[in-house]
Order: C-alpha cells, then sequence, then structure tokens
C-alpha cells in the first residue's frame, strides 16, 4: 500500500524542504523511497527524520511540483525539524535503517508521534485526480508522452466535473509545467 502524503524534511540552513511523495506502509513502518538525486534523499540521510503530512489541500501536492514550494510550517513537537501549518494530520519519522538502492533508497521510519489537527472529511475527485496529474508531472522523463495525454485526458472528467477554485488552479499550474517540460525537451 502506498500513503500519498507531503514530506517535509530540514534543509543544510534549517529552512524546510517541501516534497510530495508516495511512503510504502511495511508492518508498524513507513518506507520512504525517494529517487537519486534529491534533496529529500540528502536531507533524510543527513537528519534521519522527516514529518509526514496528510491533507485534503492538493496546493501542498500541486505547488511543489510546480515549483511552488513556499508553504507556510511549524516546528514539528519532538524533532527539530517542520510540519505543514495546514496538515489535517501529521506523523514525525525517524529512520530506523536504509536499504541502499541505485534509483530508490528506502528509509524504513518508525513513527514517533502522530497528531491529527482537524477531521478529515475525504477528497472529492477532483482532488484525487491532481494528486495523480502531480505524480504524473514528476515522472515526465520516463513515461511517453501518449502515455501522459491519455491518462490526463481521463483525469480531466473528474476535474469538469467535481473541481472547486482550488482544484481548478492546481489542474492549471500543472497543465502549465507539463507544457513547459515538453517545450524544453521534445519529442525525437
Amino acid at each position: 500500500m502506498i500513503l500519498e502524503s507531503v514530506l517535509v524534511t530540514s534543509n543544510p540552513d534549517g529552512s524546510a524542504h517541501i516534497a510530495p511523495l508516495g511512503l510504502h506502509v511495511r508492518a508498524a513502518c513507513l518506507v520512504v523511497a525517494p529517487f537519486r538525486p534529491s534533496r529529500t534523499l540528502d536531507n533524510l540521510a543527513r537528519t534521519g527524520q522527516a514529518s509526514v503530512n496528510w491533507t485534503t489541500d492538493v496546493r501542498l501536492f500541486a505547488g511543489p511540483v510546480t515549483g511552488r514550494r513556499d508553504w507556510p510550517v511549524l516546528p514539528t513537537i519532538q524533532q527539530d525539524g517542520w510540519r505543514l501549518r495546514d496538515a489535517d494530520t501529521h506523523a514525525e519519522l525517524q529512520v530506523v535503517s536504509v536499504e541502499d538502492d541505485a534509483q530508490r533508497p528506502r528509509f524504513v521510519c518508525a513513527v514517533t508521534q502522530e497528531t491529527a489537527h482537524r477531521p478529515f472529511r475525504g477528497f472529492v475527485r477532483a482532488q484525487a485526480a491532481v494528486v495523480e496529474a502531480a505524480i504524473l508531472a514528476t515522472r515526465l522523463h520516463m513515461l511517453p508522452a501518449g502515455k501522459v495525454d491519455q491518462e490526463l485526458a481521463y483525469l480531466q472528467i473528474a476535474i469538469d466535473k467535481t473541481a472547486g477554485p482550488v482544484e481548478q488552479e492546481c489542474w492549471s499550474w500543472l497543465q502549465d509545467h507539463i507544457s513547459a517540460w515538453r517545450a524544453r525537451n521534445p519529442a525525437p
């Protein structure tokens, strides 16, 4: 099982680094598997800690993917780190082991603290579509353009039927990001 979340790690200067990331569930642990190279990987390797944040505010998924990284954070409770101010729930993670891999090392993490900040009322379909499109936007270099277009066309249905202003804004960010990436990386 993969839980779509927003991970917050600490940069060397102490600032927060925010990245949407799917976490694997393994028994009582959460496994963080960032791609090489990435700031998330570097920060986890250096500090051994992070916060995982669950939210219905899809700007926190689409924003970092499209270069919008300035989101409000608060100090974590038990660690010297950060959590999203607007998370519905956050958990603090401590790395207990690392499984090295050439492409995606796996940081096996124990949950040391978890706090619910507001009730989770679920996603509308457009929110789930934004999360899926954000994932696609991080894999443009790995997927054929036709596959991306097919997936986006299907996700567009949920946007058209159920999106509010926030989801429409995020969808626009993602469409602009994908168009700009394609302009810089034309198909052969």
